[in-house]
């Protein structure tokens, strides 16, 4: 799988461990994120991460921050794009099964290394599954189209 990555300078070094671990595990990680602890701003490394998965130049995304929110907030005003911010790997599972989220995001405060593994391994096995919760995608895809 191609994997979009992008993160703030808080990030840089937990965007770095998952990158490898994503790596390691077979995936394509394309670095959409800063490698300098310099201070910039995460709307810019949302929109990159987000155009990309938007585009089908990447399949899915991950995105970092301290929270996670603030770079999430950003990647979701790319149309057709479902980020979801999620702190522990049960949600992450759900959120691509009941939402079809396309990116993860996640705070470099807020997990460690090893809670941010178990996000993405959870985020990444899980599939959509359809049915009921694709009249709710449908919804979400009326409002952004502004129907």
């Amino acid at each position: 799988m191609k994997i979009a990555i992008g993160n703030d300078h808080v990030a840089t070094e937990l965007k770095a461990h998952i990158a490898k671990y994503l790596e390691n595990k077979g995936h394509t990680v394309v670095n959409f994120g800063t490698d300098s602890p310099e201070r910039t701003d995460y709307p810019i490394y949302g929109e990159r991460v987000a155009r990309a998965v938007a585009s089908g130049e990447c399949d899915l995304g991950v995105l970092i921050c301290g929270t996670g929110i603030g770079i999430s907030l950003a990647a979701n005003k790319v149309k057709g794009i479902r980020a979801a911010v999620c702190s522990e790997p049960y949600s992450a599972r759900l959120t691509r099964q009941h939402n079809n989220a396309n990116i993860i995001a996640f705070g470099a405060r807020v997990v460690g290394q090893s809670v941010a593994e178990m996000i993405v391994d959870e985020f990444l096995n899980a599939e959509f599954e359809g049915g009921r919760h694709q009249a709710r995608i449908d919804m979400i895809s009326a409002i952004e189209n502004g129907d």
